[in-house]
């Protein structure tokens, strides 16, 4: 019997998709917004959300494991020292999904997903 997939596929194997979707989880945090197409900002706002409720305790576990995920260690401090003790009072919800048009190459739904200030 079949099973739903989880998640996007994003016409991708899972090796790229991974990298795509670590790359665009470390950039989100990193400047706090990115441009991107629809489909991916839908499928990077779950890892971005968990992220930030990893960080959001300072511990030797919670860093190691934001280390799996993000490619920068600026992106891990930056998640526990100061996206952390931001959200602390928030139960969730930390990143919004505004859409900005369509590209004018292919048409594409362009999307910017930012972190809730």
């Amino acid at each position: 019997m079949q099973k739903r997939r989880k998640g996007a596929i994003l016409d991708r194997k899972k090796g790229p998709r991974t990298a795509l979707l670590r790359g665009l989880a470390t950039s989100v945090i990193l400047y706090e917004h990115v441009n991107t197409t629809l489909a991916k900002a839908k499928a990077v706002k779950p890892m971005v959300e968990k992220l930030i409720t990893t960080g959001r305790s300072k511990t030797l576990t919670a860093r190691r494991q934001l280390m799996k995920v993000l490619m920068v260690e600026t992106a891990v401090n930056k998640v526990l020292e100061e996206l952390g003790p931001r959200y602390a009072q928030r139960n969730g919800g930390y990143t919004r999904i505004i859409k900005l048009g369509q590209r004018q190459g292919d048409g594409a739904e362009i999307a910017q997903i930012q972190l809730v200030k």
